[in-house]
């Protein structure tokens, strides 16, 4: 329950905040910013709040938007970042003026009747996500304000499915994990989102039907499962449901304490809306924190401040990144699908992006409606509306009907529906009940007949509307996430080193991100510099236009260990050896582990001493430094102290560093992956780049992208190298392949690993030809060749030099063009076309069109287009494309 203050009602409180809420919207955004030319224009808003006021106050949910207006503007109060709405509520403008939601629903075209319907009682469920570092005190306050024992997180049950029955019956029956895995693996992988019952998995997977007829034990394995499958196995609490009642929750429902004592309902979250209990949604939206600490490192590294929140919405270079695919780190636009999706649209405008969001669904993606979309933006198609009144509903979309709004606004444009029952007929079309959609369809024609639309037509634009439905999108909450994602992309495309740091940190704890990560700063050609005990805090910083590594990064090296270094730095100054700083430190705490890991990292580089050396020396400054330290405790005073600070320089004179023969750059490099997780300063792939990029079908980023089974080559270094034996004692081995872009896992079976044994070497570069295999928990590659990248990539030119050999054609140069893709315009390749025609010759070229995350794809241009030589081509080339080409001629790769 809200108490509003004093003398007041819920509904005149709510009016009040709202009306003048609204007011210092359109303040802050000005008349040209929302459209506000004169009287009438603004008079759409006023008209607009009083008519949702109405159906709020009408349907008795004041209280509920005044709760949550309160709790989100006490995040937004202390600094905790909330995110600019979650599905259908951002239509609402009455949220937009408690400032609940920060998209405008009028100037974006976002229905209120998709979040409350007047004409169909329905709870208001406003879902919020938070910064994951506040969210928690979030919740903390609404206990504080509405009493703990009122309020509650909301249980969840887990269900066994397919595979989780098998591996628990299995277990029961004494069946080994082995054993288990390998019958749970036969169950096909999620399609679409949806998991196969075992039923339906022993339809389709023969296999499957074998073991049951000829294994007794399988067969009673698998009855046992059928049985259990679909019943709950234990509970555990919602991430993000909350529910706060007016009465101690106890009068309501029976509560549990969860492992770390808070209290949980025992109902889920649907049992606790059937007893007439509210629920909220507390999400914690990493991307939000990721905004936060960017616009953090700006401010500190460039003195400028930045306010997503007014960021304009038609900025050039924000969509010049979108469309060229450099969306690593681009909230929602990641994956390698939607990734290329959009380069294929090459988003403009703000509405454009808001469409990728609602397209990018197996949907619209398996109906052709995407590609529909496409064609029809970039005019390959022509755009046909079955009535003029579609034009203005479509335009923004080029007739393809993308969300559940337009679908609404058809019916009222249209037919003359109100907008509720516009919602329930997009209800309708959703569920695809053949005698509501009866109904509907002759109320829809009887409605457009009457607004002089011929019957068949009518009948017409009802087909392509249900057509379309069953794909739409709810535009309130894409739009809202497409506001999430433009932000990102504006600090991505107007601060890289800055959001790239910032995404560094938000991923430090995931190898196989920061990996990925440190693979795109290189890429584009940003420095990450190792740790540093004199220059780097917790976090990734920024240095200048480089970005230097984090202390928290480190491996062995944790939070508190951390904050006595920085502790000791801001308050004495840099460390100027490995004997300082073991001097200063609490060695305690850190211990000998974190000062290892602090050295093999290069750390300590910048003291001038090299690892090999301080590795060494440290047991004997650890030694110094504890001795130093007991004679502090013990107020002992040294002869160097009482003069007055001269002896510390006679100290450190004394420092002794033993003669030894310095670690190989190879060591040096393995050290860095043990105490990082990665490598940082090099790899042992960096001198066969090129080899790879011409021989691989892409990196591991990529392959892992594409989550579909198929013939791979891809090359990496061993790591993470284990040899085990199968049940009839042959060896085989598995080990982890990386890149510079990740790791993926890769089996080795006795056949092949027999012929390969000696090439399986830990840190050693090989190229691996096999079978991708995606299943719902992992990504492996079953290996049919292994081979050296040395050996792989002598032979691969051979291929080439044989075949230009044997046309007649060679004079001993094939020219190579590398170009990133994405980024290349129409006019650019015209261009290219050009220049090779003005510099004629015998030299083959070969156009590789590298997209990043992907891989490249190799052209061989028509004869016409060969040209003299390397040497004449090469400036005139490099003049078309800028620094996105690199043109090689065949020895020098």
């Amino acid at each position: 329950r809200f108490d509003p203050p004093e003398g007041k009602s819920l509904d005149d409180y709510l009016d009040e905040l709202a009306r003048h809420g609204l007011e210092e919207r359109l303040q802050r955004q000005g008349n040209a910013e929302c459209g506000l030319q004169n009287a009438d224009s603004r008079s759409v808003y006023e008209e607009r709040l009083k008519y949702e006021l109405g159906v709020v106050k009408g349907m008795q949910f004041s209280g509920y938007f005044l709760i949550v207006a309160d709790f989100i503007n006490y995040a937004k109060d202390h600094g905790i970042p909330v995110g600019p709405g979650r599905g259908s509520a951002a239509g609402s403008l009455v949220a937009y003026a408690l400032k609940i939601t920060d998209l405008d629903p009028i100037r974006h075209g976002l229905l209120f009747e998709r979040f409350l319907n007047p004409e169909r009682r329905s709870m208001p469920a406003i879902d919020v996500d938070f910064c994951i570092r506040g969210r928690d005190q979030v919740i903390r306050y609404v206990k504080e304000k509405y009493g703990s024992d009122k309020v509650a997180q909301i249980a969840t049950f887990g269900t066994l499915k397919a595979k989780a029955a098998i591996k628990d019956v299995g277990r029961a029956l004494g069946f080994s994990f082995a054993e288990t895995d390998a019958i749970a693996k036969l169950i096909p992988a999620p399609k679409q989102g949806f998991d196969y019952p075992l039923a339906e998995s022993l339809k389709l997977e023969p296999r499957l039907q074998g073991l049951m007829k000829s294994d007794a034990r399988v067969r009673s394995l698998i009855e046992h499962a059928l049985r259990l499958e679909g019943l709950t196995r234990h509970a555990s609490t919602h991430a993000a449901g909350v529910v706060l009642s007016n009465r101690p929750l106890v009068d309501y429902l029976p509560l549990f304490l969860d492992k770390d004592g808070g209290v949980v309902t025992q109902f889920d979250m649907e049992s606790v809306e059937k007893i007439g209990l509210i629920k909220f949604d507390f999400l914690g939206l990493k991307t939000l924190t990721l905004i936060h600490d960017c616009i953090k490192l700006i401010h500190t590294s460039r003195g400028v401040r930045i306010a997503v929140e007014e960021l304009s919405l038609d900025d050039k270079k924000t969509y010049r990144l979108l469309g060229s695919g450099n969306t690593t780190g681009i909230f929602q636009l990641e994956s390698g699908g939607i990734r290329e999706m959009t380069v294929k649209i090459r988003p403009h405008c703000f509405e454009d992006l808001v469409a990728i969001l609602a397209l990018y669904r197996p949907g619209p993606l398996d109906s052709g409606m995407t590609e529909e979309y496409i064609k029809r933006k970039h005019g390959r198609q022509k755009i046909r509306y079955l009535d003029p009144a579609l034009e203005p509903i479509l335009k923004d979309t080029y007739g393809v009907i993308v969300y559940q709004e337009q679908v609404m606004q058809i019916a009222q444009r249209l037919a003359g529906y109100s907008m509720g029952e516009a919602d329930i007929l997009r209800r309708a079309m959703g569920k695809k009940d053949p005698v509501e959609m009866a109904s509907q369809r002759e109320r829809f024609i009887q409605g457009a007949v009457k607004n002089r639309i011929d019957t068949k037509q009518a009948g017409e634009i009802f087909d392509q509307m249900e057509t379309f439905a069953r794909y739409g999108f709810n535009k309130s909450h894409s739009a809202a996430y497409a506001l999430i994602s433009y932000q990102t992309a504006y600090l991505k495309a107007h601060y890289p080193v800055d959001f790239m740091a910032a995404l560094l940190s938000s991923e430090m704890g995931d190898t196989d991100k920061v990996i990925k990560n440190l693979a795109e700063c290189r890429e584009r050609g940003i420095e990450v510099l190792p740790p540093d005990i004199n220059e780097s805090r917790a976090d990734f910083t920024v240095v200048g236009d480089k970005i230097r590594f984090g202390l928290a990064a480190v491996k062995n090296v944790g939070e508190k260990a951390v904050d006595i270094v920085l502790a000791s730095r801001e308050g004495e100054g840099g460390f100027k050896s490995i004997f300082d700083f073991c001097r200063r430190i609490d060695l305690s705490v850190v211990n000998r582990r974190v000062e290892e890991s602090l050295i093999k990292c290069g750390a300590f580089d910048s003291t001038g001493v090299s690892r090999a050396r301080m590795m060494a020396a440290l047991d004997e400054a650890i030694k110094a430094g504890q001795a130093h330290q007991r004679g502090r405790q013990s107020h002992q005073i040294s002869i160097f102290d009482a003069l007055g600070g001269a002896g510390s320089g006679e100290q450190r004179s004394m420092d002794a560093y033993p003669e030894v023969e310095e670690w190989s750059a190879q060591e040096s490099l393995g050290f860095e992956k043990e105490s990082l997780g990665f490598y940082i300063t090099g790899h042992p792939l960096d001198k066969y780049e090129r080899e790879i990029r011409r021989m691989c079908s892409g990196t591991v980023a990529a392959l892992k992208e594409k989550a579909a089974n198929g013939e791979v080559k891809v090359g990496g270094a061993v790591t993470a190298l284990r040899l085990r034996n199968t049940k009839k004692g042959e060896r085989y081995a598995s080990f982890q392949l990386e890149d510079r872009t990740g790791f993926v896992e890769v089996i080795v079976w006795p056949d092949l690993y027999r012929r390969c044994m000696e090439t399986l070497v830990v840190d050693d570069p090989i190229v691996v030809q096999g079978r991708l295999e995606v299943g719902e928990e992992r990504v492996q590659i079953i290996a049919g060749e292994v081979s050296p990248i040395a050996q792989a990539g002598r032979e691969a030119p051979l291929r080439r030099k044989a075949e230009l050999d044997s046309s007649g054609e060679d004079n001993g140069q094939v020219v190579h063009l590398f170009v990133r893709g994405p980024e290349v315009t129409s006019e650019e390749l015209l261009r290219l076309h050009d220049t090779l025609l003005a510099h004629p010759g015998p030299c083959p070229v070969y156009l590789h069109l590298v997209m990043p995350g992907q891989g490249e794809t190799v052209i061989e241009l028509p004869a016409h287009l060969r040209v003299a030589s390397v040497r004449v081509v090469s400036e005139a080339v490099a003049g078309v494309f800028s620094d996105r080409v690199t043109v090689t001629p065949l020895d020098e790769r």
